[in-house]
């Protein structure tokens, strides 16, 4: 006799266990039709009658039984060796890379992107910089723009609004301005007052994340995206946004990775959240979900 293949014995056992054809056919996503030939199969090939069948489904002949019983074991064995290869295996883990605020949204709302029975890890990278995929420095990209790599697979999630925010009922006569220094204001938006009011900038900081402290603080007037400047209570938008710093925001994948399953459940449960957000995203001050 030749080796019965495991999946013909698992098919068997959704036939023995949900009484005939209709169950197992909901429980494989096989045809009944399929499933029957592939039973007959496994009769002629085990040279046993495993089955009764009639009108009302399907019984197990004694050698069915005593196969059933001897499957059940084969299960559990195998259940073992699935147990004992985990865990040996370092869990998967999905690195993003992202800028500064959408990394503040991500990590913000991180229960709504990994849940705590989940067999991978998160490794969330911080920064301006265009996040790199064509060698796999990271799994999922947040990016300004569409990719131009033909490996890389991209997803729009909407646009990015800016606008100019001051401390709430600070005096408008006040003409400062905090930014990021020069040096690493790599993004349009942290460029935008040294083309606009250079001569008004009174502190800098190295990093975006420290701008809307400065602020708070009465340093004076900084661009932030809307839906950073709109959330914040202790801030007041100045003016209409900023038209020519608006965005089209991209989720972007590389082309092979991204069917695995631990990146794509991350990268559905990013899109839903930035989608979630999409109106405050786009400077509309929608409320906060």
């Amino acid at each position: 006799m030749k080796s019965t293949q495991w999946d013909s014995f698992q098919l068997f056992l959704q036939v023995a266990r949900l009484g005939g054809l209709t169950g197992a056919s909901a429980a494989s996503g096989l045809s009944p039709a399929t499933i029957g030939r592939r039973m007959l199969d496994l009769e002629q090939e085990l040279g046993k009658a495993l089955f009764l069948r009639s009108q009302t489904g399907y019984r197990l002949t004694p050698d069915g039984l005593a196969l059933l019983e001897h499957l059940q074991d084969m299960e559990a064995a195998a259940r073992k060796v699935e147990a004992w290869r985990l865990a040996g295996t370092p869990a998967a883990t999905v690195k993003v890379a992202a800028g500064t605020w959408v990394a503040w949204l991500l990590t913000t709302n991180f229960s709504a992107i990994r849940n705590p029975g989940d067999p991978f890890a998160v490794s969330l990278t911080i920064g301006e910089a265009r996040a790199s995929l064509s060698y796999r420095e990271s799994d999922i990209g947040i990016r300004a723009f569409e990719p131009e790599e033909g490996n890389l697979a991209a997803r729009l999630l909407g646009e990015v609004a800016y606008a100019v925010y001051a401390r709430r009922n600070a005096s408008e006569s006040d003409e400062r301005w905090v930014a990021v220094s020069e040096d690493d204001a790599i993004s349009n938006y942290l460029r935008w007052p040294y083309r606009n009011a250079a001569a008004s900038i009174v502190a800098t900081v190295n990093r975006p994340r420290s701008l809307p402290e400065l602020v708070r603080a009465g340093g004076g007037k900084a661009v932030l995206p809307c839906f950073v400047g709109d959330l914040d209570p202790e801030l007041q938008r100045l003016g209409d946004e900023l038209p020519e710093l608006r965005h089209r925001q991209w989720m972007v994948m590389n082309n092979e990775d991204r069917h695995r399953p631990e990146i794509r459940t991350v990268a559905d449960r990013m899109t839903k959240l930035l989608k979630g957000y999409a109106d405050l995203i786009a400077g509309k001050r929608a409320t906060r979900n």
